[in-house]
C-alpha cells in the first residue's frame, strides 16, 4: 500500500518521531473518547425514539429531523472544520469542539418540545464537526509509519463499532431508569478525560503553510449539503414534486459553484486534486455506502425489536451486541489480512457481505420473530467492519501528511453522509411506505381522539400507542395493520440496500484491484 511516511510539522516545531511509543498509544486512547461519544450518541438516540415520541409527540417528519439534524449540520461543516484544523491546529480544534459539545448536550437533554430538540441536535452538529476530522487527522500524524497507522485506524474504527454496541445498552438503561434526556448527559463525563489530559498527551499538528479561511467556500459547502438532503427527504416522503426536486437541483448547482471556486483558489478549502486519485475516490465511496447500509438497517431494526417484538430498549440493545461486536472484530482482523490479500478485495468482500445481509431481509419472512433480522445484522456488521477500516486507511494513505486534516474531513464527511443518507433516504422511504400501505380498520373515528388517530397514521410508534388505548378486538387489528405496513417498507428498503451494496462491491473489486498488499 503506497503511503507517505512523513509527518506534518507540529505547531511548535517538534516532530512526532521524537515521542515515546507509549505516549502515542495514550494519545490514541484519549482520542477514543470523542469517537465513542459520537457513536454512542447516534445509536443511543435511535433506541430512545419511542420514548421521545411518547414524551414530545413529534410528527413523522419531526421524528426524522430529530435523527437527521445533527448529521446534516455535521456533514455540511466537516470539510470546513477539517481545513480549519489544518490551519489553527487540530488539537486546538478538538478541545474547543469537546467543550462545546459537552455543554450543549447538557442543555439539549432538557428539551421541552420537538423543535427545541431538533435545534439542539443541529447545534451539536456544529461542535461535532470539530471533533471527528480532528481525531482521524491527529492519528495520521501521531502514527506516520503505515503498519502502526493501520492498526491505529482499526482501533479508531473499532471505537465507532464499540460505541454503537454500547449506545443501545446504555441508552436503553438510561431511558428505563431515568428519562430519554439522560442519553445526552453522557457526553459530559466522556469529555472530561480528553479535556483534562489531552493538552499534555496529544501533540499539536497543523499545515505548516496554511492559507486563509475562505468564508464563501464554507457557506457554499452548507448550501450543497442542506438542500440536497432536504430534497431527498421530501421526494422519499411526498414523491417527486417541485419542492423536493427544486431544492435538490439548487444543491447540485451550488456544488458546481463550490467546485469551480476551489479550482480558482490558491489555497482551497477542499483540495479537489485529492479526488483525481482513483484509490482515494473509490475508498470514499465504499465508506459512504458501508455506513449507509449499516445505519439504515439499525434504524428500522431498532423500531422492529421494540415496537413489534415488544422488547424494552435495553433488551433490544443487548440482542444487537453480537453483531456490533462482530463489526469490531472484523475491523481488527482486516489489518493483518491486507498483508496477504489485496486491500481492494478486502473492501469488496466487506461490501458483498453487506449485500448478503440485506438480501436476507429483502427475501426473508419476518413473521418468525427477530432471529432472521438479527442474523442479517450480524452478516452486515462483518462486512461493514472490514470495509470501513480498510477504506479509511486507504483514504489517509493516499493523501499527503500536510493535508491530513482535509483528507480526514473528507473521510469523516463520507462517514456522516453515509449515516445521514442511511437514515434520511431509507428512513424516509420506510415512513412513506408505512403511511401509504397502512389500512386501519373502520370504526376508529369514534373510539380514538383525533390526535391519536393522526399519530397512528404517521408512525409505527403512534400506531402502537393508539392500539394500547383500544379494546382488545380493535387493538389487535390496528397492531396487525401497522405491522404489515411497516414490513412492506422494510422489504423495499432492504432491496435498495442490496442493489447498492452489490454494485459497490463490484466497483471496489475493479477500481482497487491494483492496490498492493501491505508490507
Amino acid at each position: 500500500m503506497t503511503t507517505s511516511t512523513n509527518s506534518s510539522a507540529p505547531a511548535r516545531g517538534g516532530t512526532t518521531a521524537s515521542r515515546s511509543p507509549w505516549r502515542d498509544w495514550l494519545a490514541l486512547g484519549l482520542l477514543m473518547f470523542p469517537v465513542l461519544l459520537v457513536a454512542v450518541d447516534n445509536t443511543a438516540l435511535t433506541f430512545t425514539l419511542p420514548a421521545i415520541t411518547r414524551a414530545l409527540d413529534p410528527t413523522g417528519v419531526q421524528l426524522l429531523w430529530i435523527v437527521d439534524a445533527y448529521p446534516l449540520v455535521l456533514a455540511g461543516l466537516l470539510v470546513s472544520m477539517g481545513s480549519l484544523g489544518d490551519r489553527i491546529g487540530r488539537r486546538r480544534l478538538l478541545i474547543l469542539g469537546s467543550m462545546g459539545f459537552a455543554g450543549l448536550s447538557a442543555a439539549t437533554a432538557f428539551a421541552p418540545t420537538p423543535e427545541w430538540l431538533i435545534a439542539g441536535r443541529a447545534a451539536l452538529g456544529f461542535f461535532g464537526a470539530m471533533l471527528m476530522p480532528s481525531t482521524l487527522s491527529l492519528i495520521r500524524n501521531i502514527f506516520p509509519e503505515p503498519n502502526r497507522r493501520r492498526l491505529a485506524v482499526a482501533i479508531w474504527a473499532a471505537g465507532f463499532s464499540g460505541g454503537a454496541a454500547l449506545g443501545p445498552i446504555l441508552g436503553g438503561w438510561l431511558v428505563e431508569h431515568f428519562w430519554w434526556g439522560a442519553v445526552f448527559l453522557v457526553a459530559v463525563p466522556l469529555m472530561l478525560p480528553l479535556l483534562a489530559f489531552g493538552p499534555a498527551l496529544i501533540p499539536e499538528s497543523k499545515d505548516p503553510a496554511p492559507g486563509k479561511v475562505d468564508a464563501p467556500s464554507i457557506l457554499l459547502s452548507m448550501l450543497v449539503m442542506v438542500p440536497v438532503v432536504y430534497g431527498i427527504k421530501a421526494v422519499a416522503t411526498e414523491g417527486p414534486g417541485a419542492a423536493g426536486l427544486g431544492t435538490m437541483a439548487f444543491g447540485v448547482a451550488m456544488g458546481v459553484v463550490f467546485v469551480r471556486r476551489q479550482h480558482r483558489l490558491e489555497k482551497p478549502l477542499l483540495d479537489m486534486s485529492l479526488f483525481r486519485n482513483r484509490v482515494f475516490s473509490m475508498a470514499i465511496t465504499a465508506n459512504i455506502l458501508a455506513l449507509f447500509s449499516f445505519n439504515g438497517f439499525i434504524l428500522f431494526l431498532a423500531q422492529h425489536l421494540q415496537l413489534l417484538e415488544g422488547m424494552s430498549p435495553s433488551a433490544a440493545g443487548v440482542a444487537m451486541i453480537p453483531a456490533l461486536a462482530a463489526a469490531v472484530a472484523a475491523g481488527l482482523v482486516a489489518v493483518p489480512l491486507v498483508r496477504k490479500v489485496r486491500p481492494g478485495y478486502v473492501v469488496a468482500a466487506g461490501l458483498a457481505f453487506s449485500a448478503t445481509g440485506y438480501s436476507m431481509v429483502a427475501f426473508g419472512d419476518h413473521d418468525g420473530g427477530p432471529s432472521l433480522l438479527l442474523a442479517a445484522l450480524l452478516v452486515l456488521a462483518l462486512g461493514v467492519g472490514s470495509a470501513e477500516t480498510i477504506s479509511n486507511d486507504l483514504i489517509l494513505g493516499a493523501a499527503p501528511p500536510e493535508k491530513s486534516g482535509a483528507a480526514a474531513a473528507i473521510s469523516e464527511t463520507g462517514y456522516e453522509v453515509g449515516s445521514l443518507l442511511g437514515t434520511a433516504v431509507l428512513g424516509s422511504i420506510l415512513t412513506a411506505s408505512y403511511q401509504r400501505n397502512l389500512r386501519l380498520p373502520a370504526g376508529l373515528d369514534g373510539t380514538l381522539s383525533g390526535t391519536s388517530l393522526h399519530n397512528a397514521r404517521e408512525t409505527l410508534a403512534g400506531a402502537v400507542e393508539a392500539a394500547n388505548l383500544l379494546p382488545a378486538s380493535l387493538s389487535a387489528s390496528v397492531a396487525d395493520a401497522a405491522a404489515a405496513a411497516f414490513d412492506s417498507g422494510v422489504h423495499i428498503t432492504a432491496a435498495i440496500g442490496l442493489v447498492l451494496m452489490a454494485t459497490a462491491a463490484v466497483l471496489a473489486a475493479v477500481v482497487l484491484r491494483k492496490v498492493p498488499k501491505a508490507a
